[in-house]
């Protein structure tokens, strides 16, 4: 978030104590979170524009980036200081699929049976699977759903006036 005035601060806390400036920051985390959690129902990123997701390969494969939604449920106040509020997330593939990039390692496959496919048609029952290693090499594409965001700034800036505005005429 970008850092406000600390005159404009001190002069609030001495006139108005911490009340003011402690809503005014749940306010902005419950926005920044509300925001990121919305850019999975939407499919895109929003700046000053939306740009939307791109599409996954496998067209009939349900929603993007939602399997379980251990990813978007994860979103939440991380750090949240006088002056400022940071929201995150604990998973360890959220970087991946925000910022995109390319997996390269080699995955260790345990042996293990599996369905015999309709294809088959010799044999009946399972199919036995040896252990063995795969090397992968996976680009992920970029989906943005944490991070700056002019609108988000925006839609803070607003709600922080209103708020302001409300105590300053009860004053």
């Amino acid at each position: 978030m970008q850092e406000i005035n600390r005159a404009f601060w001190q002069k609030l806390n001495k006139d108005l104590g911490n009340t003011l400036q402690r809503d005014l920051l749940n306010e902005a985390a419950i926005r920044a979170v509300r925001f990121s959690k919305e850019r999975f129902r939407q499919k895109n990123w929003v700046d000053t524009t939306p740009q939307p997701w791109a599409p996954r390969k496998r067209k009939n494969k349900g929603t993007l980036m939602v399997a379980t939604g251990r990813l978007k449920r994860s979103i939440r106040v991380i750090n949240k200081t006088a002056t400022s509020v940071t929201i995150g997330t604990d998973v360890p593939y959220a970087r991946i699929h925000n910022e995109g990039g390319i997996i390269k390692e080699t995955v260790h496959v345990r042996k293990h049976t599996r369905k015999r496919s309709t294809r088959q048609t010799r044999g009946k029952g399972r199919i036995a699977v040896k252990a063995h290693s795969r090397k992968m090499n996976t680009k992920v594409p970029a989906r943005p759903f944490i991070g700056e965001s002019q609108a988000l700034m925006n839609k803070i800036e607003k709600k922080m006036e209103l708020l302001v505005k409300r105590t300053l005429n009860k004053l």
